[in-house]
Parts: C-alpha cells; sequence; structure tokens
C-alpha cells in the first residue's frame, strides 16, 4: 500500500482551532465536573442490583455490547450514573500541564485539582498507590468489580503524575508513581522461563500476552528507572519490551494479544506500543528498539489513514471512525514527526477531519461515526479526555515547533 499523502493545510488555522476547542471542550468538561458516561459502564446500571437475575455473566456482556453500539444514549433510563474515571483524571492532568504554555486557555489550579482527583480515586484495600475503572466489567470469563486495580488505569494515571514533578517538582508525585511501579512490579509482572515476559492483564489471575499492556507497564518502568535510578526496575521493563518487540509481525505491526480471540490490529493499541516503545527507549537511552519503531510506525502511517485525514479504527476496513483513534492517532504521528515529513500534515488533516464531522458545538466530541450515521453520544473518558490530550499535545507541538525555528535561526550566521 502506497504512503498516505495528507492534503495541504493551513497551520495557522489548525492552531485557531485547536486553540478554540480546548477552550470549549475544557469549559464542558468543568461543567460536567469532569464525571461523565463510558462505553463500557452498562453494569454501573442500577438494574442489575434492582433485579439479581440479571447479574450474571451472559446478561452482563450482552448489555456491556448493546449500549456500546447502541446509536441513541439511554443511560439516564438505566439509572447508570456519570462517574469520574481515574484514567480520565490522569488524562486531564497531562493535557493541562501542556496548556499551561497557552495564553488563551485557562488551566490555572487544574493540575492540583486533577492530583487532587487521582489521590481521592485511588484503589482501596491496598497500601500502595493503583487505579482503576469506574465501573465493573465483565471480560470472557471473570467479572472485574469497580476500582479494582487495572494496570493500563494505572499506567497512564501514574505517568501523569510523573509529567507533574518533572514540571513541578512535587514530589508526592514522585513516591505515588514509584508506588504504583512497585504494585506493577510485584502483582503484575510474569515471566516463563527466559524467552517469556510481561505483565498480567486485567487482573494478576488472568495470564493474557497483550501487547499494549506490556509496551504501557514497560515504559512506567523504564521512566520510574530513569528519575529514581532503582535498578529493580530495569530489568523486567527490558524484558518485557523484548518479549513483545519481537511478537511484532513482518509487515510491522502487532495484534491485540497472543490469544487466538486477540488476533486483530487496530489504530490506537499500535499507537500506544510505538508512543511506549519510544519512550522506553528514551527513558533507558537505547536504539535496540529502532527498527520496531521504524516498521511499526511505517504500518501505522500506511494503514491507518485516508488521504483526508480519516482515521481507521482497523488497518484494513474504514469503519467504524472512533474518537478515540483520532485523538491517539493525533499524538501518535505528532511523536513520529521526525521519522516522515508528512507525519505533522497528517496530524493536523486527522484534526481538521474530526472537527468537520465529530465536533459538537455545544463543547464535545461524538463517540464514533459509521457508515450510515454517527453515535453522538459524548464519553468523558474515551472521548472528551483523550481529545483534550491530543489537542494539548498539538498546541505544545505548535510552541515546541516555534522555539526550534527560533534556535536553528539565532544559530544561522549573520
Amino acid at each position: 500500500m502506497r504512503p498516505t499523502r495528507a492534503v495541504p493545510i493551513d497551520v495557522r488555522a489548525v492552531q485557531k482551532d485547536a486553540t478554540a476547542a480546548s477552550v470549549k471542550l475544557l469549559d464542558y468538561c468543568r461543567a460536567n465536573d469532569w464525571a461523565g458516561y463510558d462505553p463500557y459502564d452498562a453494569l454501573n446500571s442500577r438494574f442489575f442490583t434492582a433485579f439479581p437475575v440479571l447479574d450474571s455473566r451472559l446478561p452482563r456482556l450482552l448489555a456491556t455490547q448493546a449500549l456500546k453500539r447502541s446509536p441513541v444514549n439511554i443511560r439516564r433510563v438505566l439509572s447508570i450514573p456519570r462517574t469520574q474515571n481515574p484514567k480520565a483524571i490522569g488524562l486531564f492532568l497531562a493535557a493541562a500541564l501542556k496548556l499551561r504554555h497557552v495564553e488563551a486557555v485557562d488551566v490555572e489550579g487544574l493540575d492540583a485539582l486533577m492530583i487532587e482527583r487521582l489521590i481521592a480515586l485511588r484503589s482501596r484495600g491496598t497500601s500502595s498507590w493503583c487505579w482503576g475503572y469506574s465501573f465493573p466489567w465483565q471480560t470472557r470469563t471473570l467479572l472485574v468489580p469497580r476500582g479494582t486495580p487495572n494496570l493500563v488505569c494505572t499506567t497512564f494515571a501514574a505517568g501523569a503524575l510523573l509529567d507533574a514533578y518533572e514540571q513541578r517538582g512535587t514530589s508526592h508525585c514522585l513516591n505515588m508513581a514509584v508506588s504504583a511501579a512497585d504494585y506493577a512490579l510485584n502483582e503484575w509482572y510474569r515471566t516463563e522461563g527466559h524467552a517469556v515476559a510481561g505483565f498480567s492483564y486485567p487482573l494478576p489471575s488472568m495470564n493474557a500476552r497483550i501487547h499494549n499492556a506490556n509496551f504501557l507497564a514497560a515504559a512506567l518502568l523504564s521512566r520510574v528507572y530513569k528519575l529514581t535510578g532503582d535498578a529493580r526496575f530495569l530489568d523486567p521493563a527490558l524484558r518485557v519490551a523484548r518479549y513483545s518487540a519481537g511478537r511484532q509481525r513482518d509487515d510491522g505491526s502487532w495484534p491485540y494479544g497472543e490469544d487466538d480471540t486477540q488476533q486483530w490490529i487496530d489504530n490506537f493499541h499500535t499507537g500506544y506500543n510505538l508512543c511506549a516503545l519510544r519512550d522506553i527507549g528514551r527513558y533507558l537511552e537505547t536504539r535496540e528498539f529502532e527498527s520496531h519503531i521504524r516498521s511499526g510506525f511505517e504500518f501505522y502511517r500506511t494503514r491507518f489513514f485516508l488521504e483526508d485525514g480519516t482515521a481507521r479504527y482497523f488497518h484494513n476496513r474504514t469503519y467504524p471512525i472512533d474518537i478515540h483513534c483520532v485523538a491517539q492517532s493525533i499524538i501518535t504521528l505528532l511523536t513520529f514527526r521526525d521519522l516522515h515529513r508528512e507525519s505533522l500534515p497528517l496530524a493536523h488533516a486527522v484534526l481538521q477531519w474530526a472537527m468537520a464531522h465529530m465536533w459538537d458545538t455545544r463543547g464535545f466530541f461524538y463517540y464514533r461515526v459509521l457508515r450510515l450515521g454517527t453515535i453522538r453520544s459524548s464519553y468523558m473518558r474515551w472521548s472528551q479526555a483523550w481529545m483534550l490530550l491530543a489537542l494539548a499535545t498539538l498546541l505544545d507541538e505548535t510552541r515546541a515547533g516555534a522555539t526550534r525555528s527560533q534556535s536553528d535561526a539565532a544559530a544561522l550566521p549573520a
């Protein structure tokens, strides 16, 4: 497949749109107290406690999938409350720290508020700092209770706390993140001989080999090692990264996981893999994974986008077009702007497409565009938090790019 060619973009117009959208999106999230619905929150319905006959594996699975796919949001009818989700709070914190440099966007005190929220929303029943989702969810075999420590949720929360530590010098944020890395190492890290290493997901009792979870946790351990010098985190981070990097296919792709039922290839999990793998290389100061990154990004760039900036969910079909994929696409393309000259304009094109097709003028982004219509539901974690981080990343990159240009110009001979 030939590389995607991004349409010509007016960079100033994109920056203006991103700034205006950030302002309105922040206002929307503030007005809702950072709480909202989630695609997977069906089991928060009070119907499951009112009618115990429903509270079993098959009804839980059916309810979750039906509500996730419903073109109409009927959560109020089903008595599903809006909740603050720790992963969303972590994303809001990461976005707020990037938006501090954008004069038109008011994030005064937002980082402190999000840190307070993460403290309040930590998982209970353990002395370590860790976080879980604000809803119970049913896997194929087990029910994961609300608030159960979750590896992916914890890595995003801890990563945002490390952002706060590096920008603000807040030592308690570092302490919480180190505790989270300890928890990951003690509770989720598993090895099988010399060849296999990974992190259990979604529960310690489940030994599924999920590559994005592996890379995200390995990146957290790598970052904590870099900041603390604690060698306990180094070998597990490298072993896990090497295992999942080694499972990359010849075309540069990764399946979601190693089980027969996990062989799909999707946009945002591939983006997670690539961004985390680059972070691992950066934190550990190694180029060991460079060939994996390059072949993976080439697959990503050429398989997940149409020429007009449409971000595809799967590598081999366009629909559904999901806002989470849009957000991760922008972040991934900006992260790898050095690997291809069209990465930056393609990121701009993805945002412009989303603004044209998935933005509601009330200040939020829609969930999905389908072949025959649009699901206009608003989801706080899945949609709004991710898009705020994507907008913040784009605006931060614009600022950093301008600074680089000024430095390059100053270095030129008179």
